[in-house]
């Protein structure tokens, strides 16, 4: 397969400013011959002309400048116009596509969440066979070792990290009765403009928690936050632990946990004996619960801040059955009603990566760029036909003549 032409299409959903491509792996793509069409995007986090001209930060003395930059060969295209691109045209894009039931013709490098029997499944995957198109889903690119290429998952545990302790700060600032929860939020620039706003949510924290220190016993005296983390092994728990650590909290206030830590059964009592727990765990099977409302009643509690990073919020299985909706960044956090004090908050955003947009796409981009590089030969790249043979076996529980296909 030789003149691959890739198509970056703009992303849909509300507030997703990610980007699957990046100006540097557009640039890698195209000097590795591929030609990449990107549509422009009033959402994206780069901006249009960055795709063009493609700007490398040179180092010296300690300083870096912008001053060498070259123009990728990249083409812009107008918004949505991948509908209507040629049939041999791979579509790159991160979300679902918008709704709608038209068939697709093109072959679509996507998460596209219908391989799991989610709501709406069927609708979804059809629309490929009935078109005669490809679907290679980014959640299932795995290397020889069954390891996914490339995954959100640490911008995920950094974003909900640092959401925790702003909620946890917010909390105890605001804590006289009928107090506003934590006001909506928007994605951030850079990792730095996040980190500041943390640090000063922490101080501000601290402070209040000192004054309020001798008229409650369940806060902790005017100190960092205590943190419990489960999943800490995994990429999602890595970025956790690493907000806390770059926003100041000390080491000693950062609990560790996970398999062996939890190898015994919930509900546990580390967790309400905390001030923020992060879930970060990869949920495959039916396991005790880490906590519940008999644990939450405990008079001793100091737990204010709850961020369900992993999000089964409608799994029957969920760890933390203690809430019922999907929060947003309109909306972070919902409370969580409680025999006593302090106020229970729980964050549950499912796309905690697009409040670091930039970085977040970075990392990801440049850990698919291997298999971009391989779509060339997507017959016989291994990841790419384990993904297509994927799709096919999808297809196949298809109901009705898609599933014939």
């Amino acid at each position: 397969m030789s003149g691959v032409t890739l198509h970056l299409r703009s992303e849909s959903k509300p507030l997703e400013h990610r980007s699957a491509l990046t100006p540097y792996t557009t640039k890698a793509l195209i000097d590795a011959g591929y030609a990449v069409n990107v549509e422009r995007s009033p959402e994206r986090i780069f901006d249009d002309v960055e795709f063009e001209q493609y700007v490398q930060q040179l180092p010296l003395s300690n300083i870096y400048l912008t001053n060498r930059s070259t123009k990728t060969g990249a083409t812009l295209v107008p918004e949505g116009s991948w509908v209507d691109a040629p049939k041999d045209h791979i579509i790159i894009g991160l979300k679902e596509l918008p709704e709608d039931d038209f068939p697709l013709i093109h072959t679509h490098v996507q998460f596209a969440h219908c391989y799991k029997n989610q709501a709406g499944w069927a609708a979804v995957l059809s629309r490929f066979p009935r078109g005669g198109g490809t679907l290679l889903d980014l959640e299932f690119l795995t290397d020889e070792s069954g390891r996914r290429v490339a995954a959100f998952g640490y911008h995920a545990g950094f974003a909900g990290a640092a959401l925790a302790a702003q909620a946890w700060a917010w909390q105890l600032d605001h804590s006289t009765p009928g107090a506003e929860p934590l006001p909506g939020v928007r994605s951030y620039p850079h990792e730095a403009a996040l980190l500041d706003d943390v640090r000063g949510s922490l101080e501000r924290g601290r402070r209040a928690a000192k004054d309020h220190h001798h008229h409650h016993n369940n806060n902790n005296g005017g100190g960092y936050p205590r943190v419990l983390i489960i999943g800490a092994l995994g990429r999602c728990g890595r970025g956790a632990i690493e907000l806390f650590e770059k926003a100041g909290v000390p080491p000693e206030n950062i609990l560790q946990w996970d398999m062996a830590e939890t190898a015994r059964g919930g509900p546990f009592d580390e967790i309400v004996a905390s001030d923020i727990f992060i879930n970060c765990i990869y949920l495959t099977a039916s396991i005790p619960p880490f906590v519940d409302a008999a644990a939450l009643a405990a008079p001793s509690r100091r737990l204010r801040v709850v961020c369900d990073v992993s999000c089964d919020t409608t799994n029957p299985h969920n760890p933390v059955p203690i809430y019922r909706v999907n929060t947003t960044f309109q909306r972070p956090t919902v409370e969580v009603r409680t025999e006593n004090e302090p106020k229970l908050s729980v964050i549950s955003i499912d796309h905690l990566p697009s409040l670091l947009p930039r970085e977040a796409s970075e990392a990801f981009s440049r850990a698919l760029l291997p298999s971009l590089l391989q779509l060339k030969e997507r017959g016989t790249a291994r990841v790419w036909r384990d993904a297509e043979r994927l799709f096919r076996d999808k297809v196949g529980l298809l109901p009705g003549p898609e599933g014939e296909v």
